[in-house]
């Protein structure tokens, strides 16, 4: 039985974004997406007119559902910027030990793509990274953390560089570092600023 259209353009995401998270944007091709997705190459570029459109329609997609599950996580502030830290690097161990784990598909593509920044994916990446950021922002502000807007930099760059260590070294320790970084971080922003 045909599979109805509606159920073609999200089954051609879903195997795009298992594909390209797993061998990246230029080492897979169209004939092998439209296989994994059960469809033609035809009917795969009847839903996108490009390899292109294709990764920025995963990108997008991942990037409504990631996004959505971080607002979701279930963060408890009782416990102040201490508590929200460890359970941001406590997830990020947790996601971290999946089988085949890859980091960040957003920061993988973006690096794969570094010589085209133009390209659409590049700027959906951009997007999704400073939309996490300023939830990080948000979350550090209802800690009652001073100065959020820099501490969420800050805190960006410790998971970012967290989970390419990761990747590099294989040792999910890095968060136990980050953490401890992040945590001097937000209490050095507790003291009050110099009179003058």
């Amino acid at each position: 039985m045909p599979r109805a259209s509606d159920e073609t353009r999200p089954a051609i995401l879903q195997a795009a974004y298992k594909l390209f998270r797993r061998r990246g944007f230029f080492r897979v091709g169209i004939d092998e997406i439209a296989d994994a997705a059960g469809v033609t190459k035809r009917t795969l570029y009847y839903h996108f007119d490009s390899k292109d459109a294709l990764l920025t329609a995963v990108l997008a997609s991942q990037h409504e559902r990631t996004f959505a599950d971080f607002q979701n996580y279930g963060i408890d502030l009782s416990g102040g910027a201490d508590a929200l830290i460890d359970k941001l690097f406590e997830g990020l161990v947790k996601w971290s030990s999946k089988p085949r784990w890859a980091g960040s598909g957003f920061t993988r593509l973006a690096i794969e793509l570094a010589d085209l920044s133009g390209h659409p994916a590049r700027s959906i990446a951009r997007e999704h990274k400073v939309l996490m950021k300023q939830q990080l922002e948000t979350l550090l502000a209802e800690a009652k953390v001073l100065a959020p807007k820099a501490r969420a930099r800050e805190l960006a760059l410790l998971i970012e560089g967290a989970m390419v260590m990761i990747l590099i070294h294989g040792d999910r320790s890095y968060c136990t570092a980050a953490a401890e970084a992040a945590k001097r971080l937000v209490a050095g922003s507790d003291s009050s600023p110099p009179m003058s």
